[in-house]
């Protein structure tokens, strides 16, 4: 069973934390982070393009010119699609890019990340982390002692904290995230993953192998 130092914003150590192998020593499977990353972005798409089709076009009651003796292609509307300002063929149509994934492969894909997350040693715990003013620069001075200004770092706390989350808004290279929406895509994009001790006992209780097994 693995194991990690709990950092402290202030002075003393915080002792060690003990991780579930079940959640941080998992099989790396490469292909369920495509697969789980892919719904992600695909959720987030707004699918609001659109264009006409030649009955929603406006104009083109008339016919364009008679039936026969012209030596053109016969034309019953000048919005068919092959005239300018004609309708839109098999265009895009407002729609949602939303697909599925069994919750098994979605777990399993997060339990992938965190544990190649952890085999590369960007992974940390600190005992507690909160910023009451609000301000960033309280914020960069807590992460500077904990060595992570340099760096992408992804903040998993366990409860709402509008102090923190205020503070990290203005840092493009600090996210803070809630630990029940722990996703493979925020994981995979930071180049460092700091959790609350609260936030990480949440995390392996949702994926470890005691949830796993009551679920078989």
């Amino acid at each position: 069973m693995a194991t990690l130092d709990v950092q402290t914003t202030g002075k003393g150590k915080g002792g060690k934390v003990d991780l579930d192998p079940a959640v941080f020593e998992a099989k790396v499977r490469p292909h369920l982070f495509h697969a789980e990353v892919r719904r992600q972005l695909a959720a987030r798409r707004a699918g609001t393009h659109s264009t006409k089709n030649r009955s929603a076009v406006s104009g083109g009651g008339a016919k364009p010119y008679k039936q026969k003796g012209t030596g053109r292609a016969r034309a019953g509307t000048t919005r068919a699609p092959q005239f300018a300002g004609g309708g839109v063929v098999f265009g895009p149509v407002p729609r949602s890019y939303e697909h599925k994934l069994p919750k098994k492969v979605r777990r399993e894909a997060l339990r992938s990340a965190l544990s190649q997350r952890l085999a590369e040693g960007v992974v940390g715990v600190v005992d507690s982390l909160g910023v009451e003013s609000g301000k960033t620069r309280d914020l960069v001075e807590q992460l500077k002692g904990l060595g992570l200004t340099e760096r992408s770092v992804l903040i998993v706390i366990a409860e709402p904290d509008t102090g923190l989350e205020r503070s990290s808004r203005n840092l493009p290279w600090a996210n803070t995230l809630l630990a029940k929406g722990l996703n493979v895509y925020d994981v995979l994009r930071h180049s460092h993953l700091l959790f609350t001790q609260e936030a990480l006992d949440i995390v392996q209780q949702r994926l470890g192998a005691a949830r796993e097994g009551a679920e078989s």
